[in-house]
């Protein structure tokens, strides 16, 4: 038997980083960013435990692009390297310095901050450079070294003349990327990904306009200097404690965070934790529209201020991928490029708190000034019902915050609902049927002649409410909920005095196989209920079973709810005690009896939006005449 090493040719690294490991050739710019915060985060930890007898100063990272020399530089006032370090950190692929800083510092450097974890972060320059420098000067008394390599296994290593600490990185722009050599890319990739570096990043200069003096006079003319530009925010609002922070501070860096959006956000939630895993953020409740997909997405993660992606989906729960804000911690398992977070049980374990932070801060919201709460209630529910709907944690706590509005503007929770309506709103079974409208204009009729009885109407209009009552009512087995033109209320709710059909049996038989003989069998059913003779003679209400359904289907548009597709049935309920069911029975004439059947049928229609195309254009003619 024979035992050995596999080895891993060096001539084969360069073209896999090239081609295989980075996925996104504009990240190179991000991964030396970040090894040059390392490094001077790196110096500021070791001279806060007097280990570095330097002075650490305001150290910045510089940017600068050289068009015509066809050069990037990435500067940084950092650690430095000596020769030694080098010959390991440099020509050992994939031996992380940061890694072994941080075991060798685990206790005292829990917090420094440092990025690097893979090792491969450097040689993402040679996707983008035909040849990379490295010139660099330890913070120790060691001679400073200058490093050469054209992207092959060959290097140099020479001694060089920087006398000041630090480390530059030189990338000489391969033809197929001159891309990055213009300002407007890099200061647009430098927003991108290191906007909130922990380290001051320097790209450019811009003119700053001095103070006027106080002694200057009517003539004085304003001086403007140039300064450097610092495009990054070293110390976001997610990285400070809550106390330290106003309200006004959290809505500007909502805009920092979002230049574009005018409207302020509803409230936010502050997210800080250290155990068992470390993550810190700010999440905010921004105005929402109906459209669940539209608002995905803008959330940004970051491990230890570097920006990774905008695609959050595993480690916040779905229903929150909705807000906007920012997640940052350490512990994120990302993929060697940090193109795509990797399955691991600490994810799950984020998810969970997020969603238990979200629905404690709700709750503390609610209890502290509900009607606030309650005046927000529009802007946010998608998302709570959504929670309630796809998270089994959410929905555990959601009770205690969540809001049934009704048609006349007041809002109850569903305990709340449960004690003031079991007296006056149960079913023979003593359900409570909790009556709704989904559209107050379309369903007006029925909504008036509900709150006329003294019943109370909620208004339930999310496209996603036909999913949470389903779910309401498989919890609450006293519960039911019921569309307001669903069917006859009285029927529905339990009621001691029953309206006296004016029609003998055999004249309710008559009339409904007149209507029968007239209206579409395979579209409507046929019902006769002795109702208020000043009731609508004719009405339309769908099964509540098959409407929800239908809704359930619609609202899926074949993602998480798609159901399949339920076919239009409605019931067509001819109150016998209206004067025009009389006259349809006692009509000798069919043709007037169809006239009618047919006018009521579409009058009927109408009410519930269900009057379009040739048969609106119909009916409106057949009005006309009828005037006439």
């Amino acid at each position: 038997m024979t035992t050995g090493k596999i080895n891993v040719s060096v001539e084969n690294i360069f073209p896999l980083i090239k081609k295989f490991l980075y996925s996104d050739h504009e990240i190179f710019l991000r991964e030396l960013v970040s090894n040059a915060t390392d490094a001077t985060l790196k110096l500021k930890h070791l001279t806060n435990i007097g280990e570095a007898a330097v002075e650490y100063g305001n150290p910045v990272i510089s940017v600068e692009v050289d068009k015509e020399a066809k050069q990037l530089r990435i500067i940084d006032q950092g650690l430095g390297m000596t020769g030694e370090e080098v010959e390991k950190y440099i020509n050992q692929v994939a031996f992380s310095g940061a890694e072994e800083f941080l075991e060798k510092y685990k206790d005292s450097a829990k917090d420094s901050g440092i990025i690097g974890h893979f090792g491969l972060g450097f040689y993402s320059a040679f996707m983008v450079a035909e040849k990379v420098e490295i010139i660099t000067k330890s913070y120790k008394d060691e001679p400073a070294v200058h490093w050469v390599c054209d992207g092959s296994p060959e290097f140099t290593l020479e001694p060089s003349d920087k006398t000041t600490r630090g480390t530059e990185i030189i990338l000489h722009i391969a033809e197929d990327s001159t891309e990055f050599l213009e300002e407007y890319r890099i200061r647009e990739l430098l927003t991108k990904y290191n906007k909130f570096m922990p380290v001051p990043i320097k790209f450019g200069t811009k003119t700053q306009t001095l103070p006027k003096p106080e002694d200057a006079g009517d003539d004085y003319v304003a001086e403007t200097v140039e300064v450097d530009n610092i495009i990054n925010n070293p110390t976001p609002a997610w990285t400070k404690q809550p106390a330290d922070l106003t309200d006004e501070d959290y809505k500007a860096f909502y805009h920092e965070l979002y230049p574009t959006q005018f409207e302020e956000p509803l409230f936010n939630i502050h997210l800080n934790v250290d155990y068992p895993f470390n993550l810190t953020g700010i999440l905010y409740f921004p105005k929402l529209s109906g459209d669940l997909q539209v608002q995905k997405d803008k959330i940004q993660l970051y491990q230890n201020q570097v920006f990774v992606t905008d695609n959050v989906e595993g480690i916040v729960p779905e229903f929150l991928t909705m807000l906007r804000g920012v997640i940052d911690s350490p512990d994120i398992p990302l993929n060697v490029s940090r193109s795509y977070l990797q399955a691991d049980g600490a994810v799950k374990k984020i998810s969970n708190y997020i969603t238990r932070k979200v629905a404690d801060k709700l709750k503390s919201l609610f209890s502290e000034n509900r009607e606030d709460f309650e005046a927000k209630w529009n802007d946010i529910k998608i998302v709570l019902e959504y929670g309630m709907l796809s998270e089994p944690k959410f929905y555990e706590k959601a009770g205690a915050f969540v809001l049934y509005p009704t048609v006349d503007g007041k809002y109850f929770t569903l305990d709340e609902l449960k004690e003031n309506l079991a007296a006056t709103q149960t079913d023979k079974n003593g359900k409570l049927v909790l009556l709704y409208a989904s559209n107050k204009d379309t369903q007006h009729g029925y909504i008036a002649e509900a709150t006329e009885k003294g019943y109370e109407v909620l208004l339930l209009d999310s496209p996603i409410v036909s999913h949470l009552i389903q779910k309401l009512e498989a919890d609450n087995d006293n519960l039911t909920f019921a569309r307001v033109d669903a069917e006859n209320i009285d029927k529905l709710i339990d009621k001691d005095e029953a309206q006296l059909s004016k029609l003998s049996d055999e004249e309710k038989d008559t009339l409904k196989g007149q209507i029968e003989a007239i209206v579409p069998k395979q579209t409507y059913t046929v019902q006769l209920e002795a109702m208020d003779s000043n009731s609508a003679p004719f009405r339309i209400t769908q099964p509540e079973f098959m409407r929800r359904m239908k809704e359930m289907s619609q609202s899926g548009g074949g993602g998480m709810f798609g159901m399949g597709n339920f076919p239009d049935m409605y019931n067509l309920v001819v109150n016998t005690n209206s004067p025009l069911a009389g006259s349809i029975l006692t009509t000798d004439d069919a043709t007037q009896r169809e006239a009618l059947v047919k006018q009521a049928l579409d009058l009927a229609k109408l009410s519930q939006n269900l009057l379009k195309g040739e048969e609106l254009t119909a009916f409106v003619k057949r009005s006309f005449e009828l005037i006439k």
